[in-house]
């Protein structure tokens, strides 16, 4: 009875094991794929034009590494909920083509790695080495988080930047009585980054069939630039009230130039302050410390000088 007992156990140590492994090479097939697949997708709408580049091996290793620590790091999510990282990466244009998992893996990795270097700096002897078995694992899981909004910020920014040429010269080719789908597959030859990227992907979803309005909301969820979402938000709107598109575009190339010229009016204005208080507090006691310095030297090694009335 005993040896039946221990056989039982035995045995099921021995499938609960083969459950586990299993388990883990699903996980990681399924991870593959649904990277296989984005990549796919991504590498249809861009076209061969954009060149990606290559990451190292050294990159390539680490990002495998990641994988390993996906399910961890979505549960460890201080600061990094998934659905907010989710919308960070499209919004950033999904760098490096992370994935949700891939990108909480890393996090994880980085924070591991830096505390057993951060050991091995407090046995060499290291300088503040004692403060790194806890700053540098915070550091490592933190820096990706702040990396990730900086590039989304970024490419935001960059989307702004572009927006005015780009409605120019499409509300020029639908005034001449160019197609909206023909002028943007045309016009986005001569943009690059975010602008190309988003308008690549919008025409390879009208091509598959995807509704416009829903390829229109797309572009909203992907990117939360005002003047942007302002642009997409008419869009929809005259396409179901059937206003003409090239009106549209027109009237939004003149809102956002008049947008542009109040913001810089009110930059400007915010920057008069700041510039007073700076000249008021940095450089007008600097100046007087100056002059008081050199009144001081004169009247102690100038010609007229203190100590020449007592010789």
């Amino acid at each position: 009875m005993d040896a039946l007992i221990i056989l039982c156990v035995l045995l099921f140590w021995l499938f609960f094991s083969l459950t586990i492994r299993h388990y883990n090479r699903y996980l990681d097939e399924k991870r593959g794929l649904i990277s296989h697949i984005a990549e796919t997708v991504q590498d249809g709408y861009l076209g061969t034009s954009r060149k990606r580049k290559k990451n190292s091996k050294l990159t390539e290793k680490i990002f495998t590494y990641s994988d390993d620590f996906a399910d961890l790091g979505k549960r460890i999510n201080f600061f990094s909920e998934n659905k907010e990282i989710e919308d960070l990466l499209r919004r950033a244009g999904r760098p490096y083509n992370f994935t949700l998992d891939r990108f909480q893996g890393l996090k994880i990795w980085l924070a591991v790695t830096l505390f057993f270097a951060s050991l091995i700096f407090l046995i060499l002897g290291f300088p503040l080495a004692q403060f790194g078995p806890i700053l540098l694992p915070v550091f490592g899981f933190l820096a990706p988080v702040f990396w990730l909004k900086q590039a989304a910020k970024k490419r935001q920014e960059e989307l702004r930047q572009d927006l005015p040429d780009f409605l120019d010269t499409v509300s020029t080719s639908l005034q001449a009585g160019v197609s909206l789908d023909q002028t943007l597959r045309e016009v986005i030859r001569y943009f690059d980054g975010p602008l190309h990227e988003e308008f690549s992907r919008f025409n390879h979803e009208i091509e598959l069939g995807v509704p416009r309005e829903l390829a229109y909301r797309g572009l909203l969820e992907r990117n939360d630039n005002k003047e942007f979402q302002g642009l997409i938000k008419s869009l929809i709107q005259g396409l179901k009230l059937g206003v003409p598109i090239a009106t549209t575009f027109k009237v939004q190339a003149e809102d956002m130039r008049q947008f542009r010229e109040e913001k810089i009016k009110e930059l400007a204005a915010k920057a008069s302050p700041k510039v007073t208080l700076v000249t008021t507090f940095v450089v007008a006691p600097v100046s007087l410390l100056i002059i008081a310095g050199l009144m001081i030297l004169n009247m102690i090694y100038g010609d007229n000088s203190l100590g020449s009335l007592f010789q």
